[in-house]
């Protein structure tokens, strides 16, 4: 009997938005849905997108970082987990237009410090949000670089903006179900790293199918399975153990009696019982020809079931409504309660970063340098988040900033998150 403690394998589950009753949160069991991913593809495109990697690495670091020859394969949760160490750090990228699906980048703790001492020619003893930036910036240009290479395919396509985090590897979210992984190895003097490169099913099988790969070319032998048992038991077929179904001819045209049980003859005369009811209408027949053509490449008219007398639902896709940027006048009268109500404003005139020794051995007369130049806007911040930019300016005998920006929605939104 249980204790009622959770295992860690139940925790990471949990974390990883998987039921521990065998559900995921799409309600699949196991891997959730399957696609039809090309994997040859995939790689190829990989290995097109690699000298990008490698010069815009280098170009960041200022060194000589050698990509290898990357490798795509599906993958899960569980079998990256296998691979990476403890702690590291995740960047989410996930693509929002043009295509939609989580797209979650994963480097070491030691090669993001590595970049982080290379770029700012300073080293740092554990990964703070500096080093997030940098190695978020360096992931921002290889994703820019796969999107420059997809746009011919996939017009419009953008991603989120990039969000770091340095976590356990058990609390990195990753895509649900089976996903794409592109594993990138690099050297730099003789060490290796690896960039590793997570694509959710979804999103991979849209990139693969634009690029010409995705499912079996129609008229090949798997045209029959490209349809789905689904589609086929929502016929009425159900499965074909006997083998009775003839690939041979151009149309499914078949006639039976209709007191009885009517057949369907596919192109070599063998015929399959549709299991449909007795329709009680004598020895009339009814021809079921639907005109489908070759079944290499057969398509099945919408209304075919209904022609047919089944039973079959009236399917719709969901229509969400558009989130209104603005507020309504609901909220326009409820934002009057909170008119009185103080907030800390501040200007920020920079920033700097120092260690310990620097900062006790700090005395009168000493200079601060800060990371923004004269003459350069200064930072106005509500409660610590920007809002807008501006100059100083002197009134009286006091400071004051004159407005110049005020920050879009857009940005300050992306500086909360």
């Amino acid at each position: 009997m249980s204790d009622g403690a959770i295992s860690q394998d139940e925790i990471d589950a949990l974390l990883s938005g998987v039921a521990v009753d065998g559900l995921n949160s799409s309600g699949h069991v196991g891997n959730g849905p399957s696609y039809h991913i090309d994997i040859p593809t995939l790689q190829q495109l990989a290995e097109d997108l690699k000298p990008k990697l490698e010069e815009n690495i280098n170009k960041y670091t200022g060194n000589n970082f050698v990509v290898e020859n990357p490798v795509v394969e599906l993958s899960s949760r569980d079998k990256v987990l296998a691979r990476l160490p403890e702690v590291v750090v995740g960047i989410n990228a996930d693509y929002n237009e043009g295509i939609k699906g989580s797209h979650l980048y994963i480097l070491s703790t030691d090669f993001s410090l590595k970049l982080f001492a290379l770029v700012n020619n300073e080293e740092a003893t554990e990964v703070d949000d500096m080093v997030l930036s940098v190695v978020s910036e360096i992931v921002a240009t290889h994703v820019s670089a796969q999107i420059n290479q997809l746009d011919s395919k996939i017009p419009g396509i953008t991603y989120a903006t990039p969000e770091s985090v340095n976590e356990s590897k058990a609390m990195i979210m990753f895509p649900q179900g089976d996903f794409v992984l592109t594993s990138y190895p690099l050297t730099l003097d003789g060490k290796a790293y690896t960039l590793w490169e997570c694509l959710s099913g979804d999103a991979a099988e849209k990139i693969s199918n634009a690029l010409g790969g995705g499912a079996a070319a129609a008229g090949g032998d798997d045209s029959m399975a490209s349809l789905g048992m689904d589609a086929l038991n929502g016929m009425g077929l159900g499965a074909d153990p006997a083998g009775q179904l003839g690939l041979g001819g151009a149309a499914m045209g078949g006639a039976a009696p209709m007191g009885g049980m009517p057949n369907m003859t596919m192109g070599g005369g063998m015929q399959q019982n549709m299991g449909m009811p007795n329709m009680g209408m004598g020895g009339m027949q009814q021809n079921m020809n639907m005109g489908m053509g070759a079944m290499g490449g057969m398509q099945m008219p919408a209304n075919m079931g209904v022609n047919m007398g089944m039973n079959v639902p009236n399917v719709q896709s969901l229509q969400f409504p558009n989130l209104a940027s603005g507020m309504n006048a609901g909220e326009q009268g409820n934002i009057g309660l909170i008119m009185d109500v103080f907030m800390e404003m501040t200007v920020e005139l920079g920033r700097t970063k120092r260690s310990i020794k620097d900062i006790l051995g700090m005395g009168e007369g000493t200079i601060i340098e800060l990371d923004k130049l004269a003459g350069e806007p200064v930072d106005i911040l509500v409660n610590h988040k920007q809002i807008a930019k501006g100059e100083v300016v002197v009134i009286d005998e006091n400071f004051g900033v004159r407005v110049t920006e005020i920050l879009s929605p857009m940005e300050r939104v992306n500086d909360l998150n």
